[in-house]
């Protein structure tokens, strides 16, 4: 029988502490997280809206995205996604909601970048402001067209006009919908699968 005492061994003879200072984490590649925003609003005026900032930096500068950032080490990611939207929006106090994580290969030009997405209603009539990294920040409004069995999101602001086109599909265990062959114009990054997850996860009575 082992001695309570004794420190457990793996297969190479090292406790755990012995392991851990062993450990060098960039043996190991890493890839960094971010936290992405979906805030619609519903109004009897202009009907369904997506909050959408527009890049002051590379990479995809112009272009417009979800607010959203990089997760620090010493926050969660749903902090990180308070904090960017607050950054990048001004807009403060929306309850979040995690939709899935993102992680295609080659989605973000910088390196390998993994995004944890989240979408919140905002009940409050909030009045963007851009900051931080933002160069604008605006209200798209949100149609919707079901053809052939896919999906297609047109968003519009004055003449920006953005589209996320896919095929709802179901998972296997929950049911909840799920976008695939997505195909995006105008948006950053792989923003057209966010938003059109995001919109997926809306109550019905939100959607139509």
């Amino acid at each position: 029988m082992r001695n309570e005492e004794e420190p457990l061994r793996d297969k190479n003879g090292l406790t755990e502490a012995e392991f851990l200072a062993a450990y060098t984490p960039k043996d190991y590649p890493r890839p960094s997280l971010t936290a992405d925003i979906c805030v619609f609003r519903k109004t009897s005026e202009k009907g369904l809206e997506l909050l959408l900032i527009q890049r002051g930096g590379h990479p995809f500068l112009g272009h417009w995205a979800t607010p959203g950032g990089f997760v620090n080490p010493k926050e969660t990611a749903d902090e990180a996604a308070e904090r960017e939207l607050a950054e990048e929006t001004k807009v403060r106090g929306l309850k979040l909601e995690p939709i899935g994580l993102f992680s295609t290969p080659g989605r973000d030009p910088r390196g390998w970048t993994i995004s944890y997405a989240f979408v919140a209603l905002d009940d409050e009539g909030a009045i963007p402001e851009a900051g931080d990294d933002a160069a604008k920040a605006a209200w798209f409004k949100v149609a919707a067209d079901e053809a052939d069995g896919r999906t297609t999101i047109e968003l519009t602001h004055g003449t920006d006009v953005l589209t996320s086109s896919f095929v709802p599909c179901a998972y296997p265990v929950t049911g909840r919908l799920h976008p695939e062959e997505v195909q995006g114009e105008g948006l950053a990054f792989d923003h057209a699968a966010i938003v059109a997850a995001a919109w997926l996860a809306l109550p019905e009575a939100v959607r139509s």
